[in-house]
């Protein structure tokens, strides 16, 4: 690409929306830099990237009849179980987005490169990496086949072969902010591969959200207000799109939070809502459950809002930091769990939710519940990660100033790629 001729960023999210939105923030990001963007979709993917953001979309059409995949599903929240992502391969772009932190980014191929798990007798049992000592792992901490002694199927093959891919690219942009995890993004640039390019926390980004979505019911919003008004401090719950989680670990959910005495708003998805039957009407005006889609960045960063019970998206979790906003970690799959241990042992913002058979996978109790609600809410440890959370959110506010690590990392990357031709 000429260095002088305007540059025009193509961008091909992965198709669920914990990866989407992020990546629409960046594109609001580059436009601003008056970068020409355009984004690649299917066709039932690109209205709902078209409501969030104006802007150019290509739909390219989704493969028919593809082993193992319902016809008409085209984004992973519509899957009846995210066990049908095994064999999905996308397109190969020029950066790399994963979605995640450098943090999981590290383990997860220091597990494959060091294999201090093929030591363990159990999938229980603690284990630690030579470059950081201090942090202990279990298998469990790692979905399959992360943590799998001797991994192999179809989602190997396809790690193997998007790995040879990710060694020719020209890097990875990560939706994190060097202030966040400076060891983790020194270490990946120094000893893995590809450079890791930290532009954001993308949740930050000040992007024009078209009228008709920014119109959908806010019966929330009044009564998080009202809440404020009595001076009742909220728990947001929430655990994303994609997590299989029992209808009885949804109920000991419920019944943990009934128990706590805690205020709380429960955005989760219509399927479950049969197993919250009557818990609205149980705890009267302490709680509220929605089922319709809301901007969770709108929601943390609402006054009333003093903790959130999180499945560990990073996501949700740069959210959270950004809204300064604590964490109570209840992980159920993909990288969750790493994140989960980040959070609570590696940046301290979080407390944890933990099984009640010792394990980090495991069915949690509601007395479990209830204890670490109160906790992360009224308790000294609830104080002391609050703490902590200010201070970071206000690290990741200056990050994203200009003259700020993540506003000038931006910058070396789209000269990156003005300079630079494959």
């Amino acid at each position: 690409m000429d260095r002088v001729a305007s540059p025009h960023f193509v961008i091909f999210p992965f198709m669920a929306h914990g990866h989407t939105i992020p990546l629409l923030h960046l594109a609001t990001l580059l436009r601003n830099r008056f970068i020409s963007v355009t984004i690649f979709t299917t066709p039932v993917n690109a209205p709902s990237i078209c409501d969030y953001l104006p802007i150019s979309v290509i739909e390219l059409p989704f493969p028919k009849d593809v082993q193992g995949i319902p016809p008409g599903v085209e984004n992973t929240a519509k899957l009846p179980s995210m066990s049908y992502t095994s064999a999905e391969k996308i397109g190969i772009p020029r950066y790399f987005f994963y979605g995640m932190s450098v943090f999981a980014m590290t383990i997860c191929q220091l597990i494959g490169i060091e294999r201090p798990h093929a030591e363990t007798i159990s999938a229980d049992e603690s284990f630690t990496f030579s470059s950081f000592p201090w942090l202990k792992f279990t298998r469990n901490d790692f979905q399959p086949p992360f943590g799998d002694i001797e991994p192999k199927g179809p989602a190997v093959d396809f790690m193997i072969e998007q790995g040879i891919s990710i060694t020719k690219s020209r890097g990875m942009i990560t939706n994190s902010f060097y202030e966040l995890e400076p060891r983790f993004a020194d270490y990946f640039d120094q000893h893995l591969r590809p450079k890791s390019w930290c532009v954001v926390p993308l949740c930050l980004t000040k992007w024009p959200i078209k009228a008709a979505l920014s119109q959908t019911d806010k019966t929330w919003r009044q009564w998080l207000n009202n809440k404020l008004t009595e001076k009742q401090p909220v728990l947001y719950v929430a655990f994303g799109t994609q997590a299989d989680i029992s209808a009885e670990q949804i109920q000991e959910i419920a019944k943990g939070l009934e128990l706590s005495n805690t205020f709380f708003l429960w955005v989760t998805r219509q399927n479950v809502l049969e197993h919250l039957a009557g818990l609205e009407d149980r705890v009267k005006n302490r709680a509220l459950i929605v089922k319709e889609w809301v901007d969770q960045n709108e929601v943390l960063n609402h006054k009333s809002i003093e903790g959130f019970l999180s499945h560990c998206g990073w996501y949700s979790i740069l959210e959270s930091i950004c809204a300064k906003v604590p964490i109570l970690a209840l992980p159920f799959m993909a990288e969750q769990h790493v994140n989960a241990r980040m959070v609570t042992e590696e940046i301290g913002v979080g407390l944890r939710i933990m099984p009640r058979n010792g394990s980090v996978r495991g069915f949690v109790e509601a007395e479990e519940v209830q204890k670490m609600v109160r906790e992360l809410m009224e308790g000294e440890k609830g104080e002391m990660v609050r703490k902590k959370v200010k201070e970071l959110g206000e690290n990741a506010e200056e990050a994203m100033n200009e003259g700020g690590s993540s506003w000038s990392t931006l910058g070396l990357l789209i000269d990156d790629a003005c300079a630079r031709k494959l």
